[in-house]
């Protein structure tokens, strides 16, 4: 049995990286750290899957900022199960090519070890984010539309 990370670890690792203070987001992950965040690519382009802490610590400090500049990051429910915690948050942010703001949900899983992050899987609500990152709405197949004209969720 592994021990379960404490709460208030979780909470404090949040406030540091809703303000993006890197030097203070870096004392919370391991140096063996795998950071994944599910999303398109090729639009957002600091998506993908980063090994080690100094990589993992440029994507957030630098890639994504490159894309836009955090203005809110709201965890709005934290659950803690042995050494994983999962949040549902709230990311609000200007564009940094036009100064658009956009906000989007997005759900982290993160796994601890020895008070460390040593797994982080996030999960991005990529559709509305590219949409907004965008500026437009995406085109849905016509398969995807119900009888009555409306989108379907899928």
């Amino acid at each position: 049995m592994t021990n379960a990370v404490p709460r208030a670890l979780v909470e404090a690792f949040y406030e540091a990286y809703a303000a993006r203070d890197i030097d203070k987001i870096g004392e919370f992950l391991a140096d063996d750290v795998t950071w994944t965040i599910s999303g398109p690519v090729d639009v957002l382009g600091f998506c993908g899957t980063r090994h080690g802490k100094a990589a993992a610590l440029d994507m957030i400090g630098r890639q994504i900022s490159e894309v836009y500049q955090v203005v809110s990051f709201v965890p709005d429910a934290i659950l803690i199960d042995g050494e994983w915690a999962a949040t549902v948050n709230r990311l609000s942010a200007r564009l940094s090519a036009c100064e658009r703001t956009i906000s989007f949900r997005l759900a982290d899983f993160l796994r601890f070890r020895d008070g460390k992050v040593i797994e982080m899987r996030a999960i991005i609500d990529s559709y509305d984010a590219v949409e907004q990152v965008l500026g437009q709405q995406l085109a849905a197949p016509v398969a995807a539309r119900a009888g009555n004209g409306r989108l379907v969720a899928v």
